[in-house]
């Protein structure tokens, strides 16, 4: 295949995925931010509605990050091979995290030690999110060290905790009633409030500090269409903190994801058309056309089966966890 091709379906995967996750960090976000924000309700019973209202999606949300590793060393080996050099600690933080949920959710139900398994279930969900940002900020940062940098991932890890916590709380508006739904509500715009924080002293530092991201923002019609997201953003942000205010239940949520999936654009905007900016590039780092083109027939019948399932579940398990006494009441 000529060059044109292989750069097409470089591209092409780049985009894949990108879609897969965002597909992961907003079902399994909502995960991990019930989790953290878990460790500031001390009720059992709390704890148990929490639980519940991921009891039925959580693991399959996980399948995400599983076809994402693998999709990642298949299509892009030279990036999988940086990146996992680089960023070995953070990642293996973050198995590390997910284990401990995982295991958590299963003997949280032990009688003598379930409210120690409660503690783990929230203390790996917050390992697992800060882990998730740090591997953002220094793929942000194009693995470079120093002072700024250390700042720069610091930043993204708070932004990605506020995240998840927003993401988490407006899931528990959704699903739950009494207490925990109204508690939710006033963590979910304070959780707002510092996720748009994060992103913009995220985005001042990029145009500022960082010499290759403010090249690609100086490209032509770049800047303006990150101007565009970004106003699109605020929209989402408002719309968030109105749907809180108007008391509804599925707004917050839906605003929480659009505010996640514009992030995300922007974030493949800015990286585009590098894998690991400053170092590595996509048609660079790709995997030869013929694989590229095997690995893209078989994830086009698996991704429609994952996002139908993903669909069906949520279909099924839809409506609020209630409880006899509906839990903190």
């Amino acid at each position: 295949m000529n060059s044109s091709t292989h750069t097409m379906l470089a591209f092409t995967w780049f985009g894949v995925i990108g879609l897969m996750l965002v597909f992961y960090v907003i079902t399994d976000g909502f995960d991990l931010g019930i989790g953290i924000l878990s460790l500031l309700r001390k009720r059992r019973e709390d704890h148990d509605v929490m639980v519940q209202t991921i009891g039925s999606v959580w693991d399959a949300n996980e399948t995400w990050l599983v076809v994402l590793g693998g999709a990642l060393f298949g299509a892009f080996p030279d990036a999988y091979a940086l990146l996992l050099e680089d960023l070995y600690l953070p990642i293996m933080l973050l198995i590390a995290g997910l284990i401990m949920r995982g295991a958590a959710i299963e003997f949280r139900h032990s009688v003598s030690h379930g409210p120690l398994w409660d503690k783990v279930f929230g203390v790996g969900s917050l390992v697992a999110a800060i882990a998730q940002g740090i591997v953002l900020g220094k793929v942000i940062t194009g693995l470079m060290p120093g002072a700024l940098s250390d700042v720069f991932v610091a930043v993204s890890a708070v932004g990605v905790v506020a995240g998840y916590s927003l993401l988490g709380s407006t899931y528990l508006v959704k699903k739950t009633a009494g207490t925990i739904e109204q508690w939710s509500r006033r963590l979910a715009l304070l959780s707002a409030l510092v996720t748009v924080a994060a992103a913009v002293i995220l985005s001042a530092a990029t145009w500022f500090v960082s010499e290759v991201g403010h090249d690609r923002w100086s490209q032509p019609g770049v800047f303006h269409l990150l101007m565009a997201l970004g106003l699109a953003a605020a929209l989402a942000f408002a719309f968030i903190a109105a749907s809180l205010y108007l008391g509804s239940s599925r707004g917050p949520f839906r605003g929480a994801v659009a505010l996640f999936v514009l992030s995300f654009a922007g974030l493949a905007i800015s990286l585009f058309p590098d894998f690991v900016p400053g170092k590595l590039g996509i048609v660079e780092a790709a995997s030869d056309s013929s694989t590229l083109v095997f690995m893209l027939i078989g994830i086009g019948f698996l991704l429609p089966v994952m996002i139908g399932y993903n669909l069906y579940q949520y279909y099924i398990f839809r409506g609020k966890v209630l409880t006899g006494s509906h839990a903190g009441e």
